[in-house]
């Protein structure tokens, strides 16, 4: 059985993250994703590294795997015409260019729509296509920053930190996948497609979400609180006797559970921690009394104590454990697949899980342009026509 989005065609002009990853989402669930890069190859993540597995990027290869790739000169107008002919069959075309520049090409949503009425066409920017930073390039680290995500990580002790992955990059492709996703499926009842703008900035805000409605309700501006939690404790980091383990009580009943663990009972029963508003209030004691208590065991010992009752807990895995992990690997969350340049490569697997329209990886993340003659012939490109775009440097 195919995929899920068998059948439905997308043409993607975006690089490094945030498109890829949206297009390899589609691409991982059926749907046939074309990759348009300038001639040689123009996502700049192909020259991202190392670490390099024989010249090919690790960094590439994360985020488009089940693709075909073609390449364009949209710098020229027999390029664009590529495009436009490629969209006449197209269900939907994303791309990430700075605000205006599809609008100078002729190859805006409203040019597109009069040859295709049904495409569902999706731009992904810094900032959105409307409002006064519209024209401004976007980029996750400086999105992170100014969004807040970074004034709320980190300590106080270490100052603002960015998140460890391009985060914003990463929601923006999975918001951009599930509005595409939308688009497709509101079509099949209106016969029309439509325009989605996509923006980092607008994902970064919305990923604030409990933080963001604690100061939209309160006016306090939160600071940062490292690993604590602000409006649940204990839930946070603890030293035990040879490294740190996490603790995330919820409720009560599993508060006191865990005071019976570490041999403090009466603990619940103190009018400071009784309640999880009491708790929060007097945090930093809790916190020291928690902290000496736990330092007299190892992490292990006090996990396999803590999950006996309940007790939400977990380690903090390094890279090698996270990948050598048991349900890690039930969960086929590495996959191998042969690439013509790379060898044997091992990728992330997919963690959509669907019964029936299974998710197969069925394609290498492509070459730059190596499907070129494949995708223009099945567009009605003749082999002449191909070779000649070829010598002129469109494709």
């Amino acid at each position: 059985m195919g995929g899920a989005l068998e059948g439905v065609k997308v043409l993607d002009l975006t690089r490094v993250l945030a498109g890829p990853h949206c297009t390899m989402i589609l691409a991982d669930l059926g749907a046939d994703v074309i990759k348009v890069e300038g001639p040689g190859g123009s996502d700049e993540t192909r020259s991202w590294g190392p670490p390099f597995q024989n010249d090919v990027s690790a960094y590439y290869l994360c985020a488009n795997r089940n693709k075909r790739s073609i390449t364009v000169n949209l710098k020229t107008e027999e390029g664009r015409e590529i495009i436009r002919t490629l969209a006449k069959e197209a269900d939907v075309l994303i791309h990430n260019f700075k605000t205006g520049s599809m609008e100078k090409w002729l190859l805006d949503y409203d040019s597109l729509k009069k040859i295709n009425p049904q495409l569902v066409y999706c731009s992904i920017t810094g900032f959105g296509e409307t409002g006064p930073f519209q024209h401004l390039p976007g980029y996750d680290y400086i999105i992170q920053g100014m969004s807040g995500l970074m004034s709320i990580t980190g300590s106080e002790e270490s100052g603002p930190i960015k998140i460890g992955v391009a985060m914003v990059d990463l929601l923006t492709g999975l918001y951009s996948a599930i509005s595409i996703e939308a688009a497709l499926y509101e079509r099949e009842k209106s016969g029309q497609g439509q325009k989605i703008d996509m923006s980092l900035m607008d994902t970064a805000v919305s990923s604030l979400a409990n933080v963001a409605s604690n100061y939209l309700i309160s006016g306090n501006v939160p600071r940062r609180i490292g690993n604590d939690h602000p409006n649940i404790v204990p839930y946070s980091t603890f030293k035990a006797l040879d490294g740190e383990i996490i603790i995330a009580v919820g409720n009560n009943r599993q508060f006191v559970s865990l005071c019976e663990v570490v041999g403090y009972r009466e603990l619940a029963e103190d009018e400071k921690f009784r309640t999880n508003e009491a708790r929060v209030k007097n945090k930093e004691e809790l916190t020291r009394i928690l902290g000496n208590l736990l330092q007299v065991k190892s992490a292990d010992e006090w996990m396999e104590l803590f999950l006996e009752k309940n007790i939400p807990c977990g380690p903090i895995h390094s890279m090698d454990q996270v990948f050598e992990h048991p349900q890690v690997t039930a969960r086929d969350m590495v996959v191998q697949v042969n690439h013509p340049e790379a060898g044997l490569v091992k990728l992330v697997g997919s963690p959509i899980k669907l019964s029936r329209t299974k998710v197969k990886m069925e394609r290498h993340p492509p070459m730059a342009g190596e499907h070129n003659s494949e995708v223009l012939q099945q567009a009605g490109f003749s082999l002449e026509e191909i070779t000649q775009l070829k010598v002129n440097n469109i494709i």
